[in-house]
């Protein structure tokens, strides 16, 4: 199984890229599915109903969210009906949505998970205790196993990855939007990388006009982050899974939109 996991879908840039070159990256790549996370998509902060139905038809098997979950309030009839897309499962048992999915790739069926981090986030219950309960619930439901880590520190996803390594297939990180140089295979045989970076404008800051947060920075003014336009890229990972449940390898994805 060939899984393509790209990383936070920052805006209309973002959004149009993955719309419009998914089905040739998904031909060129042989990718059996592929997740996105999707928390970004509306002016950077949110997804409506609109964006996700649009990413499911360009070729996005299951959506993944995160802090951001419910900016666009009318997302949350989709949370409630929807088995393609999931909110962190750390947030309050009440949240709207489902915080695991399965998906049938058809090479054998693999299981998402979304997690929010704590360090440097709004308050959420442990995310550790989240999975362990998740990983009991999926039993031998699924044949690999994918987990979303939604969080801002880094030592927070390299111990969420320690935590779950050789218990799920892959540990990948997003929120961060830039891509970390620590894509590898860890000892007991979970693919990791603590940031997978985002699908966006690069020329900005995290995806949004470099001018403007360079205003607020400076002068404290009360300033729109608008979401920036130029050098889009895709980021994510490749994982080539293997059976039982452990990847052969891990890659970052990176590709450069030709904007002109």
């Amino acid at each position: 199984m060939r899984l393509l996991f790209l990383g936070d879908i920052v805006g209309k840039p973002g959004y149009q890229a993955v719309c419009s070159h998914l089905a040739e990256i998904r031909d060129h790549n042989q990718i059996d599915v592929v997740v996105a996370n999707a928390e970004n998509v509306d002016n950077g902060s949110g997804l409506t109903p609109d964006q996700y139905r649009g990413l499911l038809d360009s070729g996005v098997d299951v959506l993944t969210m995160g802090d951001h979950l419910t900016r666009c309030s009318a997302i949350s009839p989709v949370l409630k009906e929807s088995r393609q897309i999931i909110r962190p499962a750390n947030l309050p048992t009440k949240a709207v949505g489902m915080g695991w999915t399965t998906f049938d790739t058809g090479a054998g069926k693999l299981a998402v998970i979304s997690l929010l981090g704590r360090v440097y986030m709004r308050p959420v219950d442990c995310p550790f205790h989240a999975v362990d309960r998740i990983l009991g619930e999926i039993g031998e439901q699924a044949d690999w196993i994918l987990v979303d880590f939604h969080a801002e520190a880094t030592g927070d996803k390299q111990l969420i990855g320690r935590f779950l390594d050789g218990r799920v297939t892959a540990v990948l990180g997003t929120h961060t939007h830039v891509p970390t140089a620590d894509t590898c295979i860890l000892p007991k045989g979970t693919a990791f990388q603590c940031d997978v970076g985002m699908c966006g404008p690069h020329e900005s800051i995290l995806g949004r006009k470099i001018e403007q947060v360079l205003k607020h920075t400076l002068h404290a003014a009360p300033v729109r982050f608008h979401v920036a336009n130029d050098d889009v890229r895709l980021c994510g990972a490749i994982i080539d899974a293997g059976s039982p449940m452990l990847p052969r390898t891990i890659e970052r994805f990176e590709k450069r939109i030709d904007q002109r």
